[in-house]
């Protein structure tokens, strides 16, 4: 259809032409009826009915960032006009997931109506005052409405090479994940300025698609991973539906977002004649968040937070205030030889209301079930409400015995002392005899052997192998657990010094949603920190806070990076909240005399170290630290004394003690060789000590050697 400025295409008057593309002409035109300005498009030739049933579907999109389909006629589409400019980069990362952000939820709202875009391109999508509008559905189709809808056509590709998803250019069906990749692309383009796979033509683009993987982005390592698991080649390996995608954008964007549709799941109460099941009754409340956790659109608050409340009489509006959520969980359980019944009340925060509450009688083998029956009655109710989804199915059910040894190993687990670290590895094994496939009792058995080496109880050519052989076993049953993988990464990391095989697995560990908060906890510490790269980890953290936000240990690994990052204010200020929340947490004091003997103060930096000690006398970094801050302080007789404990360095974990005295003192030459022997003893902590008070070390002689005998790829 020829037109030009004044032409008439029914009752719409033709103003000024727009631009062309592949399906037409864009024109904005004024609708003579309703006296508005629109964009009309020309398609080169008749559409089909099918077309005019799938823009029938595409006009009843509704979402504000999807520009509308006003009417079609013969040969044109008439569409909102858009007073904005395409979208272009680079753009600083954070915009650039901001505007992401909201061409997620457009895709999502297209997919949940069952309409795939198919051509997503910065071309069809427009920015105007921040906001975009999603444009151009014109080659998209309805899934299920054509069994070849969803294929390229023969002889031709359907949508523009360069953020088509591999499928696509074969021309096999597909489905929302091809959306997903093309998103991908679009947020590389945008963040880099340049595109994810290029080429002089598009036979080589083509290629790239499918056979190369993009440069790696520069970008936060979060924003990084999110590009790069949309952009894998195979379907499977990406996000599986867009609201993944969007929930992993608004996470990094706005860690701190409290939604409606979120739950904390309080300490079961033991109500248990002997009092004796509080193992039981936590693990019940554990299982339940477990089961929670997987459901999608809710936000859960994770263990560590909602058990700090434990034994306290608080209202129940200032814990959901506490913890930023709408809802809240609560129970009793009462264990009476082979018999159970718990009772449970999920509570509207906002007001006190009972918004659903059931009591259930069982026999004990029949605990699983009720777990199950508890997660799927809260979904239920809370699906009244909000908008969210089914709770994820049990991967496998364990014998009771197992269960209840495995609850006892994570007990005694948390306690952190020699003797209860012990009791846990007998636990654990017990779980694995009764229950040879229950995996995640295989996972705390390594999570004991790492704890052993970090704390200096078993020399890390014991521990690490053991940590490896246990994980492994775990992802043999059950391949999806993160925190299997995230501890092959740290064995990686540690042990071997394989540094390409750490990011691969901690990678994996990362990228199922929800990340589990200590996943994100072990990624920062042991390879964001241990490659210089605090402000990730600094990211990493406060998105882990947001779902767990009392947990000792987030905020210890948060004040950690602050040092890291020179914000010693800030770190003194995590430290102080820590041993508020627990001040038997002794790494808290450790890291306070650090930053006082950074800052000068010596006495105060004698007094942290004092009560670390107290707390653990058996630990040689303890030790060196105590020792280090007496020297400084002008008591050389009780340094020496401390040092003599230390013997002559061959113990495992003398040599990063004596390292981390003489990095203090800053006596750099004597500190480079403890580190050394401490490299060779594969003391699991050197590098957190390089990086909290070895910057003088960093920058001696003595670290090219140091570096290449730990295999860094660079100074770190």
């Amino acid at each position: 259809m020829p037109l030009n400025p004044g032409s008439v295409v029914g009752p719409y008057e033709i103003l000024s032409a727009l631009g062309a593309g592949d399906m037409g002409e864009v024109w904005k035109a004024r609708d003579r009826r309703l006296d508005r300005i629109v964009a009309i498009k020309t398609l080169k030739g008749p559409h089909t009915g099918r077309f005019e049933q799938e823009a029938r579907a595409i006009a009843a999109l509704n979402h504000p960032n999807v520009c509308t389909l006003y009417d079609i006629g013969p040969d044109y589409l008439v569409m909102e006009f858009i007073d904005g400019e395409p979208l272009r980069g680079p753009v600083a990362a954070d915009a650039g997931v901001r505007l992401a952000c909201q061409i997620a939820s457009a895709l999502e709202s297209a997919h949940q109506r069952g309409v795939l875009h198919r051509d997503l391109k910065p071309a069809n999508v427009m920015v105007s005052s921040g906001s975009v509008k999603l444009l151009d559905f014109g080659i998209a189709t309805l899934r299920g409405s054509d069994p070849e809808a969803t294929r390229t056509t023969e002889g031709a590709v359907v949508g523009t090479v360069a953020y088509m998803s591999p499928e696509q250019a074969v021309g096999k069906a597909v489905d929302e994940r091809s959306d997903i990749f093309s998103l991908g692309a679009v947020l590389y383009e945008l963040i880099s300025g340049e595109r994810a796979f290029a080429g002089e033509s598009a036979a080589e683009v083509l290629s790239a698609i499918l056979r190369d993987d993009p440069r790696p982005l520069a970008a936060p390592e979060a924003v990084g991973r999110i590009v790069m698991r949309c952009l894998r080649k195979s379907p499977a390996d990406r996000y599986q539906q867009m609201r993944d995608v969007r929930l992993a954008l608004e996470h990094y964007a706005e860690p701190g977002k409290q939604t409606a549709a979120s739950i904390a799941v309080l300490p079961f109460v033991d109500m248990s004649p002997g009092k004796d099941q509080d193992y039981f009754s936590d693990g019940l409340a554990e299982e339940i968040i477990n089961a929670l956790a997987q459901v999608p659109d809710l936000k859960v608050i994770a263990r560590t937070s909602a058990f700090a409340f434990k034994g306290q009489n608080i209202d129940i509006r200032r814990i959901a205030e506490t913890l930023g959520v709408a809802h809240v969980l609560e129970g009793s359980v009462r264990k009476a030889g082979d018999r159970i019944r718990v009772a449970a009340q999920l509570i509207t925060a906002a007001d006190g209301s009972h918004l659903w509450s059931e009591r259930y009688d069982r026999e004990l083998a029949d605990v699983f079930a009720v777990q199950d029956e508890i997660a799927g009655a809260i979904t239920k109710a809370l699906s009244a409400r909000l908008s969210i989804g089914e709770p994820a199915g049990r991967q496998h059910t364990p014998t009771l015995a197992a269960y209840e040894a495995y609850l006892k190993g994570r007990h005694r687990l948390w306690m952190i002392t020699p003797e209860s670290l012990h009791e846990s590895r007998d636990f654990f094994q017990q779980a694995i005899a009764a229950d040879p496939r229950f995996a995640q009792a295989y996972t705390g058995l390594s999570h004991h052997y790492l704890t052993l080496s970090m704390f200096s109880l078993m020399s890390a050519h014991q521990a690490m192998p053991q940590m490896r052989a246990n994980a492994q076993r775990a992802l043999e049953l059950d391949p999806s657990l993160p925190d299997a993988h995230a501890l092959l990464g740290i064995v990686s990391a540690l042990y071997d010094y394989d540094w390409e095989e750490s990011a691969r697995e901690f990678g994996i560990a990362m990228a199922r949603e929800p990340v589990p908060p200590w996943v994100r906890n072990v990624y920062s510490l042991f390879h964001l920190m241990y490659h210089g790269r605090a402000g990730d980890a600094l990211h990493e953290m406060n998105q882990a806070l947001s779902d767990d936000p009392l947990a000792v240990n987030l905020r210890y690994t948060m004040g950690v990076c602050l040092v890291g990052a020179g914000r010693l204010a800030e770190a003194e200020a995590q430290f102080k909240r820590v041993l508020e929340l627990d001040p038997a947490f002794m790494t808290a004091h450790e890291l306070q005399a650090f930053v006082c003997v950074a800052r000068g103060d010596v006495a105060k930096a004698c007094a942290w170290a004092e009560q670390a000690a107290k707390l653990a006398p058996w630990d040689p970094v303890v030790i060196g630290t105590h020792a280090a801050t007496l020297g400084l302080a002008g008591d050389t007789a009780g340094a020496a004394a401390l040092l003599g404990t230390l013997g002559d360095g061959s113990a495992f974990g003398a040599p990063i003690g004596l390292a981390v005295h003489y990095l203090l003192r800053g006596e750099i030459d004597q500190a480079a060789d403890w580190i050394a022997r401490a490299v060779d003893q594969r003391y699991p902590g050197i590098l957190f000590f390089v990086h909290i008070i070895g910057g003088a070390l960093r920058e001696s002689p003595h670290w090219p050697r140091l570096a290449a005998m730990m295999k860094l790829p660079d100074r770190p």
